[in-house]
């Protein structure tokens, strides 16, 4: 079954995906999400850290290094 932007589950076909949006955004049906990462078991500071840990990374990183690695990357990509 399709999944929405948030991981929740939709209707396959078309039609019913359309009208189970359209009772979602007329409040007719709450938009349910599925479980948290918590309710899973997973460490909430492990989760948070995960949120972070692009953007931590990068800023960590200096300018020169991020080349590098960008360089790197864009060879790796284009020698296939």
């Amino acid at each position: 079954m399709p999944r929405g932007p948030k991981g929740e589950r939709r209707p396959a076909d078309v039609i019913s995906n359309a009208v189970k949006v359209m009772r979602i955004a007329t409040g007719q049906e709450p938009e349910d999400y599925g479980p948290s990462p918590e309710s899973e078991g997973k460490d909430p500071a492990a989760v948070a850290l995960g949120r972070k840990g692009g953007r931590a990374r990068a800023e960590a990183l200096s300018k020169k290094r991020r080349k590098e690695i960008a360089r790197k990357a864009a060879k790796e990509r284009w020698s296939r």
